[in-house]
């Protein structure tokens, strides 16, 4: 068998389903911030490397009257773009902000996260629930960040959330998914997408959240943040990728004594 014929069993072998939000179509489950990089060219880079097809974009944090802007360096033929609302503190403002992104990336598509102080940004459940159903009633296409609280997430989903992105641990704190039993809890009663999102702090981190079931990760600072942003890029896309073969692979069950891996035989 020729080396491209391999290639090609092997192409068919790990082949997965694509992610489907709202009319969008993801072959990459790996959803990448653009916040905190040192410079326009490192946050392209970067998001070349993680093969990413799907950006967020804080536009609170655009300064569109700057002659050059982060918008300028996200091609929109190459990444579908994701408005999110980080850095409001109420519904108002949220929505506000999901308007003008469906003005300038033309998609119902917003990324909601409506948080509670500066000091913990953890999401404020009430203000998040009122913008979402303004957001629903409008047409919107909401992916909507919340705590890993099943109950909140049920509830997100049941008011239209498209998908449901309980964080991991609080945002840009690097500790990983400090929560997985309710992260478990929540993918068992969701008929939504559950995307963890934040706290991702290597690629241990996104590898985990895939292996317990989630859709797709969502992180900034545990790239952007990095001592080689490029590199780890690279080790976020490789994790997303072993994480979620070893799903859908299924893991062997955990057993308290050994268990010889060659079949007892008499001789």
């Amino acid at each position: 068998m020729s080396k491209t014929d391999l290639q090609g069993k092997f192409d068919q072998f790990i082949k997965d389903e694509p992610l489907k939000v709202g009319d969008i179509t993801l072959n990459s489950r790996l959803i990448v911030g653009t916040g905190k990089y040192k410079s326009f060219e490192e946050t392209e880079l970067a998001l070349e490397a993680s093969e990413t097809e799907m950006v967020t974009v804080a536009l609170r944090r655009v300064d569109f009257d700057a002659d050059d802007h982060l918008l300028n360096h996200i091609d929109p033929k190459k990444y579908t773009i994701l408005p999110n609302t980080a850095g409001c503190f109420n519904a108002d403002d949220a929505v506000r902000v999901c308007r003008l992104g469906r003005e300038i990336s033309n998609l119902n598509l917003v990324k909601l996260e409506v948080l509670a102080d500066p000091d913990t940004l953890l999401p404020n459940p009430v203000e998040t629930l009122k913008a979402l159903k303004v957001l629903v009633k409008e047409g919107f296409t909401v992916m909507t960040y919340t705590s890993d609280d099943p109950v909140m997430a049920k509830i997100l989903e049941e008011e239209g959330s498209t998908c449901v992105m309980p964080a991991g641990a609080p945002i840009g704190s690097g500790q990983g998914i400090l929560n997985p039993n309710n992260i478990r809890i929540i993918l068992e009663r969701a008929k939504v997408p559950i995307i963890v999102d934040a706290g991702v702090g290597t690629a241990s981190d996104v590898s985990k959240g895939f292996e317990i079931g989630c859709e797709a990760v969502l992180l900034n600072t545990g790239i952007a943040g990095a001592k080689d942003p490029v590199r780890m890029a690279v080790a976020m896309k490789c994790a997303a990728i072993a994480g979620r073969q070893a799903y859908l692979a299924g893991r062997i069950q955990r057993k308290l004594y050994a268990n010889a891996s060659s079949p007892p035989m008499d001789f």
